[in-house]
């Protein structure tokens, strides 16, 4: 079921593996013509055209775009026990893990009489989105809004596409996180449209006024990625996530039944999901490739899985050893990173790009899409290589604050002079000068 690429006699360059690792095929920049029109109608005629958007693509057209609180309240109470304990669980462990996270502000003396104080501040309004295409993410409710939250941003609204099935509203179990978080402002958007409204702000079939927000966080289809790629700029943007992916480094000491199970888990979230094992046993390979055999056909979307197993973004990568698999992983910087290896945590502590990294046979990516306590809005596509994923500061912007008096800005005005004139910038200097009388004539 998986292709097989075989490393063993020697590991490419970077930019050569770059090329040859399994990897989904989205291309935004094609997508992004077809969004231009939606949010330019969304720029023009606010909630209305989202609205028909919504009539459009989702087929239900909502009655407002703001989901009443009595709602939010009804789909808690309906959210059977052992979900809300589940749901109960995740926000706990989420908020133990984020809040140790929060910056605190640092003020450094330059000199006597010169300060600089680094000030973190969070942003005032943030629309946190969640998806609801294939399947429903009340659990990416909650890693959106921990962070959020524990940063301090005051302004919070989870936007999720309206189910036809549920009256023209956002999944019950959307609105039944947002209730247990305590968020009050649901809108039931999706896609561009929702990004576009978001951004731009509108009336509501009532008359509300829907605020625009500064930022637009959370994961999302290729349509979602496209409007966030347009209007960056006027907001700000997490990052434009892809199609979730998973890698796994394994030795012969791995568990086959583990690592398909796993492989699994990741492929059922869309078929152009990946699926990567790297490992340095031809044996094990093999002895996958049979449990996946045997599991897939046990599975629910067995059809979906199948797809993004069998897919070019999926694969099963042959190397010589553990260190050359590390080289293959941090070239391929997964979204989610398994090592199933003999010292596990030695080998966990020696990877530079991943998303998040998961140690040893029980800490499956599974745990960390909802109870682990860490976040599962990560990086895809190879962005680990730079950028991390959803935390408290995605949500915090540092400022910083100058305070010199005149004893310490008279020591230093000449340097000042010195560099704006090189710079042949001399208004710089002047704009120090002039604080003591002194011009220099030119």
């Amino acid at each position: 079921m998986l292709s097989r690429i075989d490393l063993r006699a020697a590991v490419p360059a970077p930019a050569e593996l770059r090329a040859i690792v399994p990897r989904a095929a989205v291309d935004v920049d094609e997508v992004v013509g077809r969004v231009q029109p939606v949010i330019a109608a969304v720029r023009d005629r606010g909630a209305e055209a989202a609205l028909e958007f919504a009539e459009q693509f989702d087929r239900v057209r909502p009655e407002s775009v703001r989901v009443p609180v009595a709602a939010l309240r009804e789909a808690l109470d309906g959210v059977d026990p052992d979900v809300r304990a589940a749901l109960e669980t995740s926000i706990e462990r989420a908020r133990t893990v984020h809040a140790d996270q929060r910056r605190t502000d640092t003020t450094t003396q330059v000199v006597p009489g010169g300060t600089v104080t680094e000030r973190w501040v969070p942003v005032a309004r943030v629309g946190l989105y969640a998806p609801g295409g294939l399947a429903v993410y009340p659990s990416s409710v909650v890693m959106n809004v921990v962070p959020a939250q524990e940063a301090g941003v005051e302004g919070l609204v989870v936007c999720s596409p309206p189910q036809a099935e549920f009256g023209g509203r956002p999944h019950p179990l959307i609105l039944a996180a947002a209730a247990l978080l305590g968020v009050e402002e649901v809108w039931a958007v999706g896609g561009a449209q929702a990004v576009a409204l978001l951004a731009y702000g509108g009336v509501d079939t009532d008359g509300t006024v829907l605020e625009p927000v500064d930022m637009v966080t959370g994961p999302g289809n290729v349509y979602v990625t496209a409007a966030k790629r347009v209007l960056r700029g006027r907001i700000g943007i997490d990052s434009e996530a892809g199609t979730t992916e998973i890698a796994i480094l394994a030795d012969a000491t791995a568990d086959p039944v583990h690592l398909a199970a796993d492989l699994i888990s990741q492929a059922e979230h869309d078929p152009a999901a990946a699926s990567v094992l790297v490992t340095t046993s031809p044996e094990l390979a093999d002895a996958v490739d049979t449990e996946l055999e045997a599991q897939v056909a046990t599975t629910k979307h067995t059809e979906r899985i199948t797809t993004a197993l069998s897919g070019p973004q999926s694969g099963t990568i042959l190397v010589a050893s553990v260190a050359d698999g590390l080289q293959v992983v941090d070239a391929y910087a997964a979204e989610h990173l398994e090592i199933q290896t003999e010292d596990a945590r030695g080998v966990a502590a020696r990877v530079r790009n991943a998303g998040a990294v998961f140690v040893g046979p029980h800490s499956p990516v599974s745990l960390g899409d909802y109870c682990a306590g860490s976040n599962h809005v990560l990086p895809t596509a190879g962005c680990a290589r730079h950028s991390s994923g959803l935390s408290v500061q995605t949500f915090l912007r540092g400022i910083h604050v100058v305070d010199y008096s005149a004893d310490a800005l008279a020591e230093v005005a000449d340097r000042v002079v010195a560099l704006a004139d090189a710079e042949d910038l001399p208004a710089h200097g002047q704009a120090v000068t002039a604080r003591f009388g002194r011009r220099k004539d030119r």
